[in-house]
């Protein structure tokens, strides 16, 4: 069973980065350096204040700088000072932040490092999984970098956290690991130390005491390395636990020699005053066990003051248990009695069960009446606290496999993702490679529709211009058959009836009276051919007006001989044909060929309706059918559709399509069309 009072461990694992002795001036330079508040801010010779102040300057410079290797290592010492100061709490939160910082440089070896700090602090806090896990990520990541000397130092502080969860098996396990990485390894003695003084106390607890003494003899011949700082006293904590396993060895003599020895040792008690009291306490404790009386209880009392003064409560009770024996063997049952419960009360604060058992096995020795039921809380304790050794040692080897478990899941998910990236890559260019093709293709369609369509304009134009020239020579034969008509007819009357008239003049009024009656009367004859001849006119010249009238009412004319659906076309007679252009004309006629089509191929309407209409400024083209409809939303435009609404763009107009499934369709073409051209209503 472990005696925390007895062995020096955890604290030796942080001396060596986290307690340096300072002697640098204290007043702050005038250019408020960064170096010197760090430095006062580890001054043992300022109080607690003062260097909280440093530290927190040397942070407000740190935090506003950029995030680089120099502010990480600088936040790093600022934690460090937090440490030693005992505020834990700022520990911790400077080493979230520096930890938050490295993962946003990606920098691993300032990551492995953030990990064992808050390994640290929650070793502190005795919340051993939280430690547990933070030191094994650390050590992961070590492993990956291949920083052999952090990955040795973070295995130590696992084995010294495995070590103090009673996992004494896999506290070995990681030592030896640790001490087969620093074999190899230059200057490295203390961390050699480390390994051994553990081995040594690991070993003592399994009662190996030959392997325990090699292991602290080991430790004790790598002292002699004078780059180890001699203020961290490690002669005196070896000497203490050499010491301590004589006194387990029941050989008191020689205990009580290393004991003093380690109380001889120079600057002790200023530099390592918990240690001072801890070899006083062993001394005394090994003198009453070999009945040597010298100096007790005088040295179990200063001991128990030191630590108090020190704050050091768990560590008051192996004093009370001892004072507790030592008045049990001066047969004072009364304060043996009082000091095993005062032992019993302040054991219980603490979240160690062994402080607790021993103070429940003491109190049973010296108080016998009610020694059963110290004994059965005794063995309950025991009980649990076995098991919770057993669990924690569980609990370690899970938190081993979770994290070893998600490291190969992220390696799945990231060849998964790499495949995926491949994939997704390949599929791409394949998805690529069809756009550009069906682009290519569409294009080229496009192109083909855009030469049929200019032929098919030309064929339209052509058909206009013979059209027009069959107007024209008729007009022309209508104009010399008026000529003849006006020239041999009319104009021969006119000028008959001119001369007759002139004679009138040399006859006297009775006999031209009847005559001018008569060649009055032919005058009218000659008005009235003209106004026949004019009236045939202005049929010619509406007939030359309705020219793209007659086109479209023979295309209506072969819709009705050719499909059964009743055709109604109007046309508003407002509208000035002549001076529509030639463009227009061949779109609108392409627009009405190409509703017709789909409304026999689709719509199978009983009735169609065209109409043109005149609006200010717009020629309104609609198509109505009532046919079967479709949905304009889901139905993907055709092709048909699609001409129809590029010949409708470039006429700059615009076409809207009314459909619902079962109501029928209706097509309204709407062109911009100048004043001009239309005619003013009546």
């Amino acid at each position: 069973m472990k005696k925390y009072s007895q062995i020096i461990l955890c604290l030796l694992l942080f001396s060596f980065s986290c307690t340096k002795k300072n002697n640098l001036n204290k007043s702050i330079s005038p250019e408020d350096s960064l170096p010197v508040y760090l430095s006062l801010a580890n001054d043992i010779n300022l109080d607690y204040y003062l260097k909280q102040k440093y530290n927190q300057k040397a942070f407000s410079i740190i935090i506003n700088q950029k995030n680089d290797s120099l502010s990480r290592a600088n936040l790093f010492k600022v934690a460090n000072r937090y440490y030693n100061m005992n505020d834990l709490k700022s520990y911790r939160e400077i080493s979230e932040l520096v930890l938050d910082k490295s993962v946003s440089a990606k920098d691993s070896s300032s990551i492995a490092k953030a990990y064992t700090y808050l390994g640290d602090y929650y070793s502190a806090h005795i919340i051993s999984d939280s430690a547990f896990r933070n030191y094994f990520k650390a050590q992961k990541i070590y492993l990956q970098i291949d920083d052999k000397y952090n990955l040795s130092k973070t295995l130590l502080s696992k084995a010294s956290l495995q070590y103090n969860e009673g996992d004494f098996f896999e506290s070995e396990i990681s030592v030896f690991k640790a001490l087969s990485i620093l074999k190899q390894q230059k200057n490295v003695n203390d961390q050699l130390y480390e390994c051994y003084n553990l081995l040594g106390i690991l070993y003592n607890e399994k009662e190996e005491y030959a392997r325990a003494l090699e292991f602290q003899n080991k430790a004790l011949i790598t002292l002699n390395d004078k780059t180890i700082p001699p203020d961290l006293q490690l002669k005196a904590t070896s000497l203490n636990n050499i010491g301590f396993i004589y006194m387990r060895m029941r050989k008191f003599k020689q205990a009580i020699a290393y004991f003093e020895e380690g109380l001889n040792e120079k600057n002790l008690f200023e530099e390592k005053t918990f240690l001072y009291a801890m070899l006083l306490d062993n001394l005394a404790y090994s003198k009453l066990k070999s009945k040597r009386m010298d100096g007790l209880p005088d040295q179990f009392y200063r001991s128990l003051k030191i630590r108090d003064s020190l704050g050091l409560k768990m560590a008051k009770i192996s004093n009370q248990i001892h004072l507790s024996e030592y008045y049990a063997f001066k047969k004072d049952t009364f304060k043996a009695i009082q000091f095993s419960k005062q032992a019993l009360l302040l054991s219980r604060s603490s979240d160690k069960l062994t402080n607790t058992l021993l103070a429940l096995k003491q109190i049973a020795v010296v108080d016998p009446r009610n020694a059963s039921q110290y004994s059965k809380e005794y063995i309950r304790l025991n009980d649990k606290m076995l098991k919770a050794e057993r669990n924690m040692g569980e609990k370690f080897s899970r938190i081993e496999y979770e994290t070893n478990e998600i490291k190969d899941q992220n390696s799945n998910l990231q060849e998964k993702n790499k495949t995926l990236v491949y994939v997704f890559s390949i599929c791409t260019l394949i998805g690529l490679f069809f756009y550009v093709y069906k682009t290519q293709q569409a294009k080229n369609r496009e192109l083909l529709f855009k030469q049929q369509q200019q032929i098919a304009n030309e064929d339209i134009y052509n058909l206009m211009i013979s059209q027009q020239n069959d107007i024209e020579l008729t007009r022309i034969r209508e104009k010399k058959k008026v000529a003849q008509e006006l020239h041999d007819g009319v104009l021969g009357r006119m000028f008959g009836v001119r001369i007759s008239l002139d004679s009138l003049d040399k006859i006297n009024e009775e006999e031209a009276a009847p005559k001018r009656k008569k060649y009055l009367t032919e005058l009218k004859n000659i008005e009235e051919d003209i106004r026949e001849i004019s009236h045939d006119l202005n049929r010619e010249k509406s007939e030359l007006i309705n020219n793209f009238v007659l086109i479209l009412n023979k295309l209506f004319e072969n819709q009705q001989n050719t499909y059964p659906s009743k055709l109604i076309t109007t046309f508003d007679s407002q509208i000035k044909w002549e001076l529509v252009s030639n463009a227009v004309k061949i779109n609108l006629y392409r627009i009405i060929q190409e509703a017709l089509q789909n409304c026999n191929k689709y719509a199978k309407a009983k009735i169609i309706t065209v109409e043109f209409k005149n609006e200010v400024n717009h020629l309104i083209l609609s198509v109505f059918d009532d046919g079967i409809g479709f949905n304009p939303k889901r139905t993907k435009n055709g092709i048909g559709l699609h001409n129809i609404e590029y010949r409708v763009a470039e006429c700059k107009g615009s076409v809207i399509i009314k459909s619902a499934p079962g109501e029928g369709t209706m097509l309204l073409v709407k062109i911009p069309i100048d004043q001009k051209i239309n005619l003013q209503k009546k």
